[in-house]
C-alpha cells in the first residue's frame, strides 16, 4: 500500500460516498449487491496494484459472497434478506483475513473469533498507523520532501468541518440575526436547512471510508495464515482422562436410550397413545420442543467439548470414543425426528407459519451437522468442525432462499383448507411480496372454494392497498426482482380484483359475496 498510499484514501473514500449515494432514503434492494461488488472490486484493484493476488482458496469464498448479496433483491421474506446481509459481511471478514493465504477451510472455531476482532482493531487502529508510518518515511526521505503534500492540509478541513458545524449551529440558535446571516451566505451552495443532513452524511461517509482503509490494510499485511490457533499446539490440553469422559458419555447415552424408548411407544406410537397419558396432540407438541432442541445442540457441544480435552492415549481408546459419540448422535438423531414430530403436529393443528418453516429446515442441517461432527471426529480431523459448521449454516441459508419461505407457506396452507381447515388472512396479508405470485398461481385454481378464491382474492387487495412494507421507497437503487414479480402478477388478475371494494378508512375488503375481511 505505500506504493501509492493516496489511492488507498481515494478508493475508501470513493466506496463511502457509493455507500451514500446507494442508500440515503432508499430502502433495501439491488443497491446492496452494488455495494458489495464494488468493495470487492476495489479491494483487489488497490491489492493488484500493489502486487498482491489472492490466494486459490480465497477465490472460492467469492461466489458464496455474492450469491447472498443478490438474495437481497431476488427475496423479501425478513429472515431470508436479513442472512442475505449477514453472511457476505461475515464471508468479507474471513475474506480480509485470509486474502493471501487462502487457508480459511483449516480455521477452528477460534480462528474465526479471533479472527473477527483482530479485523475490527484494523479497522480501528490500522489507518491512523499507515499514515503515521507514511508521513514518517515521506519526511526521511530528501526527494519525498521537495513536493507539495496537500493531505495534511485535507485532513484538517475534513476536521474542521464538523467541528465548526456544530459551533455554527449553537451561535446560529442562539443569536436570529446570525442565523439569518449565515443561512444567506451558505443558500447558493445549499440550503441552510440541510445543513446539519449534509454534515451528518458527511461524518459516516468518512466513517465507512475509514473502516474500508483498515479493512485493505489488513488484508494487505495480516491476512497470510501463517500460525493458527492450536495448529502446532492444542489450544486447550488434554487434561481429562478417558475413563471420566467414559463414564460421562455411557451416562449420557443410558439418558437418551429412556428417553427414546419413552417416545417410540408414545409418540410415534399414534396419537391414540398420546390421549392415554392426559395429553391432547396439540398440547404435547407444545410441550419441550425448544427443550429437544436444546439437547441437540449442547449433546454437539459436548462432544466437540470432551474430544478436546480427552487424553486417548491408545487406539483402543479412540475407537472407543468414536463409538461412544456414534451412539450419543444417533440417539440424538432420533431426538430430533421426536421435535420433528411434535413440529408436524403443530402443522396439523395450526398450519404452517414462518417459524416452523425456519424450524423444519434447520433441523434437517442440525443433522447434517451432527452427522458430520461424528465423522470428523471418526477421522481424527476435529479442526474441520469449524468449517462443517460453516457450511451447514450455508446450507440452512441457501435453503431458505431456494425454497422462497413465504410462498411455501401460502402454498401449504391452501392446500391446508382443501382439506377442511379454515385460511387465516390476516396472517397471510402479512407476508412479503414474495407470497403474491404463489397466490395469483392459487387464485386461479380450479379447485378452490368460491369462499376460499374470494378470501385469496381479498388477501391480494390487501396487499396492494396497504402497499405492504415491500414496496419500499426511492427510484432504482431499491429495486428487487419480488416487487417486479408481484407487481406483473397482480396485473394478471387487477380485472378480477377490480370488482372488490376496498375501505380505505376502515382497512376492510369486501369480497363480491359481500364477504368482509379485515387487511389487519
Amino acid at each position: 500500500m505505500k506504493k501509492n498510499p493516496n489511492l488507498l484514501w481515494i478508493m475508501a473514500i470513493l466506496l463511502g460516498w457509493l455507500f451514500d449515494f446507494l442508500f440515503w432514503q432508499q430502502s433495501f434492494g439491488v443497491n446492496f449487491a452494488i455495494f458489495t461488488v464494488c468493495c470487492l472490486l476495489g479491494g483487489f484493484l488497490l491489492l493488484r496494484v500493489n502486487d498482491q493476488r489472492p490466494a486459490r482458496g480465497t477465490l472460492w469464498l467469492i461466489p458464496l459472497i455474492l450469491f447472498f448479496a443478490a438474495i437481497t433483491f431476488i427475496r423479501a421474506e425478513p429472515l431470508t434478506v436479513f442472512l442475505g446481509v449477514l453472511i457476505p459481511f461475515l464471508l468479507m471478514v474471513v475474506l480480509a483475513n485470509t486474502f493471501l493465504g487462502g487457508r480459511w477451510f483449516a480455521y477452528s472455531l477460534a480462528d474465526y473469533v479471533s479472527g473477527f476482532f483482530k479485523l475490527m482493531g484494523s479497522m480501528l487502529a490500522q489507518p491512523a498507523m499507515f499514515n503515521s508510518e507514511v508521513s514518517r518515511e515521506r519526511k526521511e526521505s530528501s526527494q519525498q520532501a521537495v513536493k507539495i503534500n496537500i493531505w495534511p492540509a485535507l485532513r484538517g478541513i475534513l476536521i474542521a468541518i464538523p467541528i465548526l458545524a456544530i459551533f455554527a449551529a449553537l451561535l446560529a440558535s442562539a443569536d436570529s440575526i446570525f442565523s439569518n446571516q449565515l443561512g444567506a451566505l451558505l443558500k447558493p451552495f445549499f440550503g441552510w436547512d440541510k445543513f446539519p443532513e449534509y454534515i451528518f452524511r458527511l461524518f459516516y461517509i468518512l466513517l465507512i471510508a475509514y473502516g474500508l482503509a483498515g479493512a485493505f490494510l489488513h488484508a494487505a499485511l495480516h491476512s497470510r495464515d501463517e500460525k493458527l490457533i492450536g495448529e502446532e499446539k492444542p489450544l486447550v490440553p488434554q487434561f481429562l482422562g478417558f475413563t471420566e469422559t467414559a463414564i460421562v458419555l455411557g451416562s449420557v447415552i443410558v439418558l437418551f436410550a429412556a428417553f427414546v424408548v419413552i417416545q417410540v411407544r408414545y409418540l410415534f406410537g399414534g396419537l391414540a397413545n398420546i390421549n392415554i397419558t392426559g395429553f391432547t396432540y396439540s398440547e404435547y407438541a407444545r410441550r419441550g420442543f425448544g427443550e429437544l432442541m436444546a439437547v441437540a445442540f449442547l449433546s454437539l457441544l459436548m462432544i466437540m467439548g470432551f474430544g478436546a480435552i480427552t487424553r486417548r492415549e491408545s487406539q483402543a481408546h479412540k475407537w472407543a470414543y468414536s463409538g461412544l459419540s456414534i451412539a450419543i448422535v444417533l440417539l440424538v438423531m432420533v431426538i430430533l425426528i421426536s421435535a420433528y414430530q411434535r413440529l408436524n403436529l403443530y402443522e396439523v393443528a395450526y398450519g404452517f407459519s414462518r417459524l416452523r418453516t425456519y424450524t423444519y429446515v434447520a433441523l434437517v442441517w442440525i443433522g447434517v451437522l451432527l452427522l458430520a461432527v461424528v465423522i470428523l471426529e471418526f477421522l481424527r480431523r476435529e479442526r474441520f468442525i469449524a468449517l462443517a459448521v460453516l457450511l451447514t449454516s450455508l446450507g440452512f441459508a441457501v435453503s431458505l432462499s431456494l425454497l422462497n419461505v413465504d410462498g411455501f407457506i401460502v402454498r401449504h396452507n391452501v392446500d391446508r383448507v382443501m382439506q377442511g381447515q379454515s385460511l387465516d388472512v390476516q396472517y397471510l396479508v402479512s407476508f412479503s411480496s414474495d407470497a403474491i405470485p404463489v397466490l395469483v398461481d392459487e387464485f386461479h385454481s380450479a379447485s378452490l372454494t368460491t369462499s376460499t378464491h374470494e378470501a385469496i382474492g381479498a388477501i391480494l387487495v390487501c396487499h396492494k392497498a396497504l402497499n405492504n412494507a415491500d414496496q419500499g421507497t426511492g427510484d432504482w437503487r431499491s429495486f428487487t426482482f419480488t416487487r417486479w414479480a408481484a407487481e406483473a402478477a397482480i396485473q394478471k388478475v387487477q380485472t378480477e380484483l377490480n370488482t372488490y371494494h376496498m375501505n380505505y378508512e376502515t382497512f376492510q375488503v369486501r369480497t363480491p359475496a359481500n364477504t368482509v375481511y379485515p387487511c389487519h
